[in-house]
């Protein structure tokens, strides 16, 4: 009876110390008023909960934008885009280096709707995706392997 009661027990034990145990943990994302206005927290073991710094991507590339050197009929496309509604998703502007040339990337209004590529002058290239197929015009078929060099030209900031 002992040995059944010792191998109950041992079983118990090991279940118990081997089992997933549940843990909750929560950060705040900002400090609570107590701790913010005074520095201390409620528990002096604890210390001060602060925000920490975080980037967001579109904002860190909105940052990077290069305003330089914006062809004329680049300028009058941004114009043409901010005279329209807001589209979904935003219009975005990216110059990239593609087959030996600099070249601006005109994301696509919507759905289905090409994405265009022009060069400096203003010039399609081709539109490298978009579609029925999201394959683009066939044009650039290499654009997403080989462009290099990437820069936020304009993003729509509305």
């Amino acid at each position: 009876m002992r040995l059944l009661s010792f191998t109950v027990t041992a079983s118990l034990l090991l279940a118990t110390a081997c089992a997933p145990k549940q843990v909750s943990v929560t950060t705040p994302a900002r400090p609570s008023q107590t701790t913010q206005n005074t520095g201390a927290s409620n528990n002096n073991n604890t210390p001060v909960s602060t925000p920490t710094s975080t980037t967001d991507l579109a904002s860190a590339r909105i940052a990077e934008s290069d305003t330089t050197l914006r062809p004329q009929w680049l300028k009058a496309r941004i114009a043409s885009v901010l005279a329209e509604r807001k589209r979904n998703p935003i219009t975005r502007i990216l110059r990239y280096d593609y087959g030996g040339q600099a070249v601006y990337y005109i994301s696509a209004p919507c759905c289905d709707q090409y994405s265009n590529v022009y060069d400096t002058k203003g010039k399609l290239i081709c539109q490298p995706d978009g579609g029925i197929t999201g394959k683009g015009d066939g044009k650039c078929p290499d654009f997403d392997k080989t462009k290099t060099n990437e820069k936020l030209v304009w993003q729509d900031p509305r």
